[in-house]
């Protein structure tokens, strides 16, 4: 599974659309009324300049499995840059329940997971907020909050919505 960065210049949004197109096709939905809201909003976003589209996509393979918004940006409340990942939208396949809510779990873990990732190296930041789709997805990271020796995080909350973590140093 990968992240990476998509937007209009490279057709990488349309192409994702295109592919959620089918998907949603498959599991009986109509698409131009699934998700419109979302994709409307943020087209906008996605045909900016790559740099600074901020939209993600996550795959499995070839096969897009979410995207999100995400962006290294100065928050008052935080003493240093802090990464935010939101407009966390899944493929059709998991909200027509073709895939099963095991895989929808390990979706959003998976993606947090590349989240992190992303932070740590790329955006070089040790605070994320990361915005779960649900309260409800609170459920799939709660054992992420029991202090642990090995866990990379200093902190880590979980605040209805938003799980709010603070990285480790790396020691090189």
């Amino acid at each position: 599974m990968r992240l990476v960065p998509i937007g209009g210049s490279d057709r990488s949004w349309n192409a994702l659309k295109s592919h959620w197109k089918s998907d949603a096709e498959s599991a009986g939905e109509d698409f131009s009324t699934w998700l419109n809201g979302v994709f409307a909003a943020l087209d906008t976003v996605a045909n900016q300049e790559p740099a600074k589209s901020g939209l993600y996509c996550f795959y499995d393979e070839s096969n897009p499995r979410a995207f999100c918004e995400i962006k290294r940006l100065l928050i008052s409340r935080f003493p240093t840059p802090v990464v935010r990942a939101r407009f966390v939208t899944v493929s059709p396949l998991y909200d027509a329940g073709l895939i099963d809510l095991n895989g929808y779990a390990q979706l959003l873990v998976s993606l947090f997971s590349a989240v992190v990732w992303l932070s740590r190296t790329t955006l070089g930041s040790q605070i994320i907020r990361f915005n779960l789709r649900s309260p409800a997805d609170a459920q799939y990271f709660t054992a992420l909050q029991i202090v642990a020796p090995l866990s990379p995080f200093a902190k880590f909350t979980i605040k209805g919505a938003w799980i709010e973590c603070v990285l480790k140093n790396v020691a090189s």
